[in-house]
């Protein structure tokens, strides 16, 4: 009897075991002007939102161009500043990749951008005089760290990591909740996301593509393809939320910094995966400034990267390229 009450007592402790091994919490938010998702099978069950919480408070006084106070506005204001470590890794990760890609991703685009405005608002008052004065404070090798500050050719020279610093910081998350004992997460800001692990089902974790639509304004909800990701990042960039056409011409809202114009290609959406966040989202953008053909080239070039590009073919109709290791995680395309 007392080894039968032993048994069931043993039995009884591990099914509480496994019940609190099978919760998932789930936070959401706003951060970077986006929403974010936070999906995380929890240790004793603890919500860990609040340290989130206050991990976004901190990586925006960082990379936000729209706080004031932020580390980036007071560097773009040229005002003294402690750069913190993850403002000088993103930067130094920036850099790189701005060099790989031949400067199709740089960090110093945001006067250009600025000056088309929002839906190319402004696209009137471009001139070519403009462009040709922008172009002289654009330029990833104007700027660099040195002696523990951003040292900038032009003081007129203004930052913005908004390419990269939304996969960084899920990657940064990511890292807490390991830290956390968390073998189990997903987290995703603004359509770049990083996971690991499996979800409260048990399977990997399913992330949606979405089909590029121009007709719809806020961005399509219908699925090109659903990937599975586990121990990986995922990001895509796209032009077909924002664009305008001029004499038959579809002028897309990645302006590219070589050039000061919009770029003038086929390619829709580019999405990466990668090891980490940071890297699938810095070269979505840059695909995006490349293009289809050249984006197929360097994505080939680079260890550890796979690529899903949307593109329009001559007639207009949505075509897709993916690269080979890119199909093993496929799990459905429409």
């Amino acid at each position: 009897m007392r080894l039968k009450g032993i048994i069931v007592f043993v039995i009884t402790l591990f099914l509480i075991s496994c019940s609190k091994r099978e919760a998932y919490m789930i936070n959401d938010g706003q951060v970077y002007g986006t929403f974010y998702h936070v999906v995380y099978q929890s240790p004793g069950s603890r919500d860990f939102h609040p340290e989130i919480q206050e991990k976004f408070r901190v990586y925006t006084t960082t990379f936000s161009p729209f706080e004031k106070e932020s580390v980036i506005s007071k560097v773009n204001k040229n005002e003294p500043v402690e750069l913190s470590r993850y403002f000088i890794s993103c930067f130094n990760r920036a850099l790189e990749i701005s060099e790989i890609t031949g400067g199709a991703f740089d960090i110093t685009v945001a006067p250009m951008v600025n000056a088309w405005g929002f839906g190319f608002r402004n696209k009137e008052t471009i001139t070519g005089e403009l462009i040709d004065s922008l172009k002289n404070i654009t330029g990833y090798m104007k700027v660099k760290f040195k002696d523990g500050r951003i040292v900038k050719e032009n003081p007129n020279i203004m930052l913005d990591m908004s390419g990269i610093a939304k996969g960084y910081t899920c990657d940064l998350i990511g890292d807490f909740l390991a830290e956390k004992g968390c073998e189990n997460y997903m987290v995703e800001i603004g359509g770049e996301v990083v996971a690991k692990g499996v979800n409260s089902e048990g399977k990997t974790w399913s992330i949606g593509i979405t089909e590029p639509e121009d007709d719809n304004l806020f961005g399509s909800s219908e699925l090109n393809a659903i990937v599975r990701l586990s121990g990986k990042a995922l990001a895509t960039s796209g032009n077909y939320r924002n664009f305008y056409i001029e004499d038959g011409v579809k002028y897309a809202h990645t302006i590219d910094p070589k050039t000061g114009y919009p770029v003038q290609h086929s390619l829709l959406s580019a999405t990466v995966l990668a090891n980490d966040c940071a890297t699938a989202d810095a070269y979505a953008t840059a695909f995006m400034v490349m293009g289809l053909e050249k984006g197929i080239r360097l994505s080939g070039e680079i260890p550890d990267l796979e690529v899903y590009f949307i593109y329009a073919d001559e007639s207009g109709i949505s075509k897709v390229y993916y690269s080979e290791n890119f199909k093993k995680s496929l799990v459905v395309q429409y």
